[in-house]
């Protein structure tokens, strides 16, 4: 998967602070972002558009602009991550080294992970219930904007795409940030118009999410969705209930426990990996950890799960080797 600039405001990062330990940048979703080198993520410190009147007012660079793909530069999502990284290489380069050995895929954020990232989750919920009518018509601006920005990667990238991943973070443990009925009004028209944009051009599409999300799945079934990631195990979703409730219907992306993997366990790690492979029969399934790999989990366990799909995964596979 690959990131071209979807910031918001194309611009260099502006160093706040910056030590041995950490550095504070101001980026183009116009938020302070604090990096500690020794953590995983970033920390969102604050944001400039602070008020649903600042977020109405947002003004967006232009979606096809040049930069985004053809040239170096900062930008937030590639730069601010696991990792810190200034100056990130032209997309089109990246696409273009490594379209020659590996499947590649370009990506876009949709309304909600836009809204994480500029004015924070807080304020998206608190916005949310407080002027819901207001913030669903910016959920169908933002849509558009990157329906946009999609539309043109798609152009720039001249055909050496293998299909696109979409990030939209709507769910919790437990269940989405708002009502089914609330996304389903707003948000899955976007994400629709993106899937439909992503099929016109023969690109398949996974769509990343978070969280507990099964009371929309049918949903991104009905509106042509290929693939979902990362089924959270410790969301309570179990990736072969969900292949015999849907079957085919939708191919499934991770759901590996990375507690599990974290455990260290090389019993607990076999009997999650080949379980899971279960819902790989007949294909549609891609083998991943259910979240990021976090530092806790070893090279030991980690080169365990590799063997584990090697040998196993090989079609047709061979189910009575599979743990129950």
């Amino acid at each position: 998967m690959t990131v071209h600039n979807m910031d918001p405001h194309i611009r260099s990062f502006q160093t706040l602070k910056e030590d041995a330990e950490e550095v504070i940048v101001k980026t183009g979703f116009e938020i302070s972002l604090r990096k500690r080198f020794d953590m995983p993520m970033p920390e969102q410190m604050s944001w400039e558009t602070d008020s649903i009147e600042k977020l109405e007012a947002f003004a967006f660079d232009d979606p096809a602009d040049r930069r985004r793909f053809f040239s170096a530069g900062d930008n937030q999502i590639a730069g601010v991550g696991d990792g810190f990284t200034r100056n990130s290489p032209p997309w089109v380069e990246s696409v273009r080294g490594l379209h020659k050995d590996f499947p590649v895929y370009g990506s876009i954020i949709e309304a909600s992970e836009f809204l994480t990232r500029a004015v924070g989750q807080m304020n998206t919920l608190m916005w949310f219930g407080e002027y819901p009518e207001r913030m669903g018509a910016q959920v169908e601006r933002i849509n558009r904007f990157y329906c946009e920005c999609a539309e043109a990667a798609i152009r720039a990238a001249g055909g050496l795409l293998d299909g696109f991943v979409i990030w939209g973070d709507v769910a919790y443990r437990n269940s989405l940030f708002i009502s089914p009925g609330y996304w389903r009004r707003y948000f899955k028209p976007g994400v629709k118009a993106l899937i439909d944009l992503c099929h016109r051009n023969g690109l398949p599409v996974i769509y990343h999410g978070c969280g507990n999300v099964k009371a929309i799945l049918p949903d991104f079934i009905e509106i042509g969705l290929d693939a979902y990631n990362p089924l959270e195990a410790k969301a309570g979703l179990d990736v072969v209930e969900l292949r015999k409730e849907y079957g085919h219907q939708l191919a499934f992306c991770g759901n590996n426990d990375i507690t599990v993997w974290e455990g260290g366990d090389p019993v607990k790690i076999r009997r999650e990996t080949l379980r899971k492979l279960r819902a790989g029969t007949g294909g549609g399934y891609i083998v991943q950890s259910d979240h990021s790999v976090s530092s806790a989990v070893s090279g030991k366990s980690y080169d365990l799960v590799v063997k584990l799909v090697r040998e196993y995964g090989k079609y047709p596979l061979n189910l009575d080797a599979l743990s129950d």
